[in-house]
């Protein structure tokens, strides 16, 4: 299990259907729900306000979640946060998508099924419409988001889902072998890719 610390008498909660990986952080007033993938090396911070994860979701590897005190720090229903993201005080809407990197400040309303490029910075109280791509630093709205990129986002969600299933029946700590076996086998092929991969596809 996680490293999870009660704190003034908040105790974090994680439904039997979550993973959470051992090396993340759950302090105090965290809720998780169904269904949901919370990374290596994500904390979760729910010290000072209260942290909600919606059902579906994900915290991928390294991200931080924070806020003032009194306030939430809320990730919608299937929302989908990218590696290394940093969220303080600030709402992320349903199915929408927060890239590699980027940081997003307290207040910020994100809508329900935009997409945050990475490494864009979202300064505070900034209300983004839904379905609204948005990239740069200090952010910008840039357009709408298209139907296929909608598909394409939630397709990738769909596969952290399933990742979360295949953790919690057979992700185990195991000593790293001194070599490579003769006949190790390839990884499993998916249809998800590159958000540019998909532009280029067809409909």
């Amino acid at each position: 299990m996680a490293y999870c610390y009660e704190f003034k008498g908040f105790i974090p909660v994680v439904p039997e259907d979550t993973y959470v990986h051992p090396q993340a952080v759950l302090i105090g007033n965290v809720i998780l729900g169904h269904g949901c993938y919370i990374g290596p090396g994500a904390s979760l911070r729910g010290d000072f306000g209260r942290i909600v994860i919606g059902d579906g979701a994900n915290v991928q590897d390294n991200c931080i979640i924070h806020s003032f005190p009194g306030r939430d720090a809320v990730v919608e229903s299937d929302g989908h946060i990218g590696h290394g993201a940093i969220l303080h005080g600030c709402t992320v809407g349903r199915n929408a998508l927060v890239g590699m990197n980027s940081v997003i400040m307290d207040g910020v309303e994100l809508g329900a099924e935009s997409i945050v490029g990475a490494q864009a910075f979202v300064r505070g109280e900034t209300v983004i419409p839904p379905r609204s791509m948005v990239v740069g630093s200090p952010a910008k709205v840039i357009r709408e988001v298209s139907e296929k990129e909608i598909a394409w986002k939630t397709r990738g969600t769909a596969e952290y889902q399933q990742l979360a299933r295949d953790c919690l029946a057979g992700l185990t700590p195991v000593e790293p072998l001194k070599a490579v076996e003769a006949n190790r086998p390839g990884m499993a092929a998916s249809d998800v890719v590159s958000i540019q991969e998909a532009r280029r596809t067809s409909s």
